[in-house]
This record gives C-alpha cells, sequence and structure tokens, in this order.
C-alpha cells in the first residue's frame, strides 16, 4: 500500500544540476520525516538529506553540504532533493525514504519504507 516513487535522473556533465521528486503514496505524508540515501557502485548506502514532517528542519551529510538541498511539499506529497555543482563522486543510485522518527533516518539509518531508487550519472 505504501510507495515511494523516485524521478528525476539521469546523465550530466560535472557542474551540472539535477533535481530528484519522490512522490508518496499509501501514507499520512504530512506526518512523515522524508529523506533521501545512494548507494555507489561497491559502496555501501549512505544517507544524504533528510527533512522533518514539518519542513522546518534539515540535515545534510558533509559530503553534500552546500550543493545538495531537501524540501518537500506536503499539498503534493512529494520530497525533493535539487543537486547542483554534481561531482563523478555523486554518481549512485539515489533511494527515497519515509519515517515517522526523523532520528530514524538521521542518525539510525534505517527508515520504514523505501523507494525502488532512480539513476544519477555524473561523466567527468
Amino acid at each position: 500500500q505504501v510507495q515511494l516513487v523516485e524521478s528525476g535522473g539521469g546523465l550530466v556533465q560535472a557542474g551540472g544540476s539535477l533535481r530528484l521528486a519522490c512522490a508518496a503514496s499509501g501514507l499520512p505524508f504530512g506526518s512523515y520525516a522524508m529523506g533521501w540515501f545512494r548507494q555507489a557502485p561497491g559502496k555501501e548506502r549512505e544517507f544524504v538529506a533528510v527533512i522533518s514532517f514539518g519542513g522546518s528542519t534539515t540535515y545534510y551529510a558533509d559530503s553534500v553540504k552546500g550543493r545538495f538541498t531537501i524540501s518537500r511539499d506536503n499539498v503534493k506529497n512529494t520530497v525533493y532533493l535539487q543537486m547542483i555543482s554534481l561531482e563523478p563522486e555523486d554518481t549512485a543510485v539515489y533511494y527515497c525514504a519515509a519515517d515517522l522518527r526523523i532520528n530514524s533516518i538521521k542518525v539510525r539509518r534505517s527508515p520504514d519504507y523505501w523507494g525502488q531508487g532512480t539513476q544519477v550519472t555524473v561523466s567527468s
């Protein structure tokens, strides 16, 4: 019943920008913290960003601070990840995540729900 569907991935050159979107259904979106993770080939899945259910609080991984911005629209039930100044090291499958507790995303890194992922590839 719960469904998280990512979109917006693709191929860009280094220094370019992309905006990812995650549309949520089957859950009370306004009650859930939402986050983004990514997994590069041969690497473990890593935390990227999280936003509180009301949108007033955000946290970012050190590797993306100043370049990525997470936001949400609680009317459209959608969370976004605006990415600028992309680097080849940002190449990964990006996953959307949801949990009632923001610390389950930010600290425990074990959200209750995951999307299927969208590929982001950054060329040199």
